[in-house]
């Protein structure tokens, strides 16, 4: 016994691990990622163009999700059947604007090994990281509920399930997204893109029936006045940029890319950063060809036959296939479901990334998806069952206003951080891209801002 204690007593004592070196411009070191469990699990090729494209290719199709969700449809299907083609200039910059802002969403996540919600946390006081976090959480809860009414009225369309239960069948949806983190991130991405193809698809096929004029359509992509002259098509303009750019997928895509095993050297950064653009810059082109097909039908089937006042999903259900044919309703649900569908599984990882960002609490991924369904649920099954499906129109677009009211929180900051020389060393925006950056912020923020005005001035009214 003497001796065990006077071997333990003379046994070298172990030096606590040296603390990691704060970098430059953050008050902490390097701190747990978010999505540990696929945190650089995607290994990248040393050699071949395409193989390393093909490597980082994924992260956008999953950013791009939120571009063509439920959400953005009522705004879509609205300003084709009343102004024709016009608008589709709106669609296309609201996209540029969103490849923009997206891609310095990556290159956040890629240089600082932080996504947006850990940089908030880091750079702002407890208070101001606390309402961040609130106000983001929303912000997702809204995106939920715009989800679970879109897949609800798909169900409906479909199989003809009353919208309350098929609310309450949404919330199943949790156990495909476990499946799917346990079976890895490259399965999840390849669900998404299959079910982003099925969307493109369904639309091609509707663009065919519906056979819109091509020169109407290239004239659409060009600005026109009147968009400014006429004040109910600047209301659906505002409408369309100020639901297109989804604020919590500006936190989903600065931690998605690093699920990739690129270079932590300068070189490897750059790298990575490049071809993270052009993923997202691919993945976006699909998006911005899903909502200008949603309203380049509207504008060929409904503004063509006079119904102007089309502007939900249930009425252009119900008019597509006395206009089209058969088979035009059914490929519209269709779609329907599968951009809802899609839209839960990018939701269940932006909540997760938000929560751990911002408080550095990690739950179980069942549990953080069961808490966000049932904020989407409770207030969706509510009203289904009170209003039925006006109810539920009303609620998607109140759904998109709280979307608007909480995106400039997360675009002012991701676009001062990546700015900023000492947070990014070289990779810092160059003055013409902040400059850029800081317009698009403020226009988004102005064009949010009147829109909210003119919602609760009706609201009120």
């Amino acid at each position: 016994m003497a001796i065990q204690l006077d071997q333990r007593a003379r046994a070298p004592k172990r030096e606590p691990p040296a603390p990691l070196p704060v970098p430059p411009g953050w008050r902490r070191a390097r701190i747990t990622p978010s999505l540990v469990e696929v945190y650089r699990t995607i290994p990248i090729g040393k050699k071949g163009l395409w193989r390393k494209l093909l490597a980082f290719a994924g992260p956008g199709y999953l950013v791009a999700v939120g571009y063509m969700d439920p959400g953005n449809w009522a705004t879509d299907l609205a300003g084709g059947a009343q102004f024709g083609y016009t608008l589709l200039t709106v669609i296309l910059a609201s996209n540029l604007m969103a490849i923009l802002l997206q891609g310095l969403a990556s290159k956040l996540g890629i240089v600082t090994g932080r996504d947006l919600a850990q940089a908030c946390r880091d750079h702002y006081s407890r208070p101001t990281g606390f309402l961040l976090w609130v106000g983001c959480e929303i912000a997702i809860a809204a995106c939920d509920l715009a989800e679970v009414i879109g897949t609800a009225i798909a169900l409906n369309l479909i199989f003809n399930i009353p919208i309350a239960y098929g609310v309450v069948i949404t919330s199943l949806d949790v156990l495909l997204v476990l499946y799917l983190q346990n079976k890895g991130f490259r399965l999840l991405e390849a669900l998404v893109i299959t079910l982003i193809a099925t969307v493109g698809l369904c639309f091609l096929f509707e663009i065919i029936l519906s056979k819109p004029p091509f020169g109407a359509v290239i004239q659409g992509f060009i600005p026109s006045p009147e968009v400014v002259r006429n004040p109910a098509m600047l209301y659906i303009a505002v409408g369309i940029l100020g639901a297109t750019v989804m604020p919590h997928n500006l936190y989903l895509h600065s931690s998605i890319v690093q699920t990739r095993q690129y270079d932590e050297t300068v070189e490897g950064k750059h790298e990575a950063v490049r071809f993270a653009f052009i993923d997202s810059t691919i993945a976006l082109s699909f998006a911005l060809f899903i909502n200008a097909a949603i309203l380049i039908i509207a504008a060929a089937t409904f503004h063509a036959s006079g119904h102007a006042g089309v502007g939900e999903i249930q009425d252009a259900y119900k008019l597509l296939t006395p206009l089209l044919g058969a088979g035009a309703s059914t490929v519209f649900a269709l779609a329907l479901l599968a951009s809802g569908q899609n839209s839960t599984l990018t939701g269940t990882l932006a909540g997760q990334i938000v929560m751990e960002g911002f408080l550095n609490i990690r739950l179980r991924p069942w549990l953080r998806r069961l808490i966000t369904r049932a904020i989407a649920i409770i207030p969706a099954a509510i009203v289904a069952i009170l209003y039925g499906e006006s109810g539920t129109a009303k609620l998607l677009v109140l759904s998109q206003v709280i979307l608007s009211m909480q995106l400039s929180f997360a675009v002012f900051p991701l676009v001062m951080f990546t700015s900023d020389k000492l947070k990014m060393g070289e990779f810092a925006n160059p003055v013409w891209l902040k400059a850029l950056a800081y317009a698009v912020a403020v226009i988004i923020a102005a064009l949010n801002i009147w829109l909210l005005v003119q919602f609760f001035g009706k609201a009120v009214s």
